[in-house]
C-alpha cells in the first residue's frame, strides 16, 4: 500500500475532535503527507441564535459564525504541528458537517479522511445518523474513525 499523500481531518472544537486531529497529524507526519483540517459551521443571528445558545450551552460555538471556526482551526493547527506534521492547511466551511467534510475531501484530493467516533454509538446517532457513520458511507475514500470518546 502506498503512503497517504493528503490526510484530512474534521474538527468542531470539541475535546474529542481535537484528539482526532492529533491522531491524523501523527499519521500525516509518519507518511510525510499534507494535513488538511476542516471545520464546518452554521451561523445564526437574532432570536434564533439566542435560543440556540441557550439550548446548546458549551456547544454554542458551532452556530455563532466563522470567527469561532477560525479559532478552532488555529488551535487544531497548533496541535497538529505539535505532533510533527509540517505541511498543514485549514479551511472553515459554512455547511453541515458531513456534506462539508465530503466536499472538502474531494476538493483537496484527500487520500484519507479522519473523524472521531463521537455520536457513533449513541441512541441519537443510531436514529438520526452520526457524522462518523455518514462520512464513512458517503466519502468514497478511505475513512479512519478514531476512538476519541
Amino acid at each position: 500500500m502506498a503512503a497517504y499523500r493528503t490526510v484530512m481531518v474534521g474538527t468542531d472544537g470539541s475535546k474529542s475532535s481535537f484528539a482526532a486531529v492529533e491522531q491524523a497529524a501523527r499519521l500525516a507526519a509518519a507518511c510525510g503527507a499534507e494535513l488538511v483540517i476542516a471545520c464546518a459551521y452554521a451561523p445564526m443571528r437574532g432570536p434564533e441564535l439566542a435560543l440556540a445558545k441557550d439550548q446548546l450551552k458549551a456547544e454554542a460555538y458551532q452556530v455563532v459564525g466563522s470567527a469561532p471556526a477560525e479559532e478552532t482551526l488555529r488551535i487544531a493547527r497548533d496541535r497538529a504541528r505539535a505532533q510533527g506534521v509540517v505541511n498543514v492547511r485549514s479551511v472553515a466551511v459554512q455547511d453541515e458537517p458531513v456534506d462539508a467534510l465530503v466536499r472538502v475531501a474531494r476538493e483537496c484530493s484527500a487520500d484519507l479522511l479522519v473523524v472521531g467516533n463521537r455520536g457513533l454509538r449513541s441512541l441519537a446517532g443510531r436514529i438520526l445518523g452520526s457524522v462518523p457513520a455518514d462520512v464513512a458511507r458517503k466519502a468514497g475514500l478511505d475513512v479512519l474513525i478514531v476512538h476519541t470518546t
